[in-house]
């Protein structure tokens, strides 16, 4: 039976309530041939999660000491002969439904691994990737840039999730932006770049590399322009845009989880919703642009030996040649 973060919280929520001093675990699933635990520190109430593993494995965690709200350590286990716990424990309890998805996220990747080695691999590439992303939480929240840059990002991802008929975690999957990728939205032929503008010249949109708007090597590349209009009173606010995605996985936990552990990738943390509440976006217009033949773009191969890291605006109001319909958009993602 699949698991989910609720499970997880379930688990830390008995633990809590022996309010006992010491470190407690509780088995997560019993039907696995390996032990996973969910933990739980008291009075200094860290959260965690801890993966059983032989004495004889060797495993380096040293890239992870001084980690920004995470401990990573190995503990002598006292439930089994020749093992040792793995343990990765939260140090700040406000954070912890996010880390719940987190942990949710690496055990449903490794619960079906046999090999050990494999299993403790997968865990150690996770922690190299919650690491950068803790380390980028900013306790200010996004600044107004990112949070805009994100509001235009989910609203094509709400697009495609409503309009594709492809599996949520498909479309999901194709969401790269919080990953810093090259483009927004990545196919295995296609891409999407996103760019949201709310400026007195909206048809203006900056462009980061020599590479984003090359289409050499996709069958299709698009840039999604969303312009919007920003208040203090009407629209939708980024909570909003999240809220109405939420629901529209309600029924698929997976797709669910993956969505909850994008938005933290991105930097957005529910418990810093408050810092959103006052800024609202209204949908001024939106256009869609097929990037080929000679859309005003630079790129890598034009560039003369020596000359990288580009960056440049296009005028959007001179490629009106090369917009697309939403469908035919919508097509090509779920033909490719």
């Amino acid at each position: 039976m699949a698991m989910n973060n609720n499970h997880i919280l379930e688990l830390w929520n008995e633990l809590e309530q022996s309010q006992s001093n010491g470190h407690f675990k509780r088995l997560f699933q019993s039907n696995k041939p390996f032990h996973i635990y969910v933990t739980y520190q008291y009075p200094e109430r860290y959260y965690g999660i801890a993966f059983v593993i032989s004495d004889n494995f060797r495993i380096d965690i040293s890239a992870f000491e001084n980690l920004k709200d995470l401990k990573v350590s190995l503990v002598a286990d006292h439930s089994f002969d020749n093992t040792r716990l793995l343990t990765i424990q939260l140090l700040t309890p406000y954070n912890r439904d996010i880390f719940a998805t987190l942990c949710d996220n690496v055990i449903q990747s490794v619960i079906d691994i046999t090999s050990e080695k494999e299993r403790v691999r997968t865990i150690i590439n996770q922690l190299y990737k919650w690491k950068s992303m803790f380390d980028k939480i900013n306790f200010n929240g996004l600044s107004p840039a990112e949070q805009q840059g994100l509001y235009g990002e989910l609203n094509f991802l709400q697009k495609i999730l409503v309009k594709s008929g492809l599996q949520a975690s498909d479309v999901l999957r194709t969401w790269v932006g919080v990953d810093k990728a090259l483009r927004d939205f990545q196919g295995s032929n296609w891409a999407v770049e996103v760019k949201t503008t709310a400026t007195s010249n909206p048809q203006d949109v900056k462009i980061s590399s020599e590479r984003q708007l090359d289409e050499t090597l996709l069958e299709s590349l698009y840039l999604y322009h969303c312009s919007v209009e920003t208040s203090k009173a009407n629209g939708q606010t980024l909570c909003d845009k999240i809220a109405d995605i939420r629901s529209i996985l309600t029924a698929d936990i997976p797709a669910l989880t993956t969505f909850n552990a994008k938005l933290f990738e991105a930097g957005y943390t529910d418990t810093q919703a408050n810092l959103y509440k006052d800024r609202y976006y209204q949908i001024r217009f939106e256009k869609l642009y097929r990037i080929d033949e000679d859309f005003p773009r630079i790129k890598e191969n034009e560039l003369r030996d020596g000359v990288g890291n580009v960056t440049y605006s296009i005028v959007l109001a001179m490629c009106d040649n090369y917009l697309v319909t939403e469908n035919q958009v919508i097509s090509d993602i779920q033909n490719l």
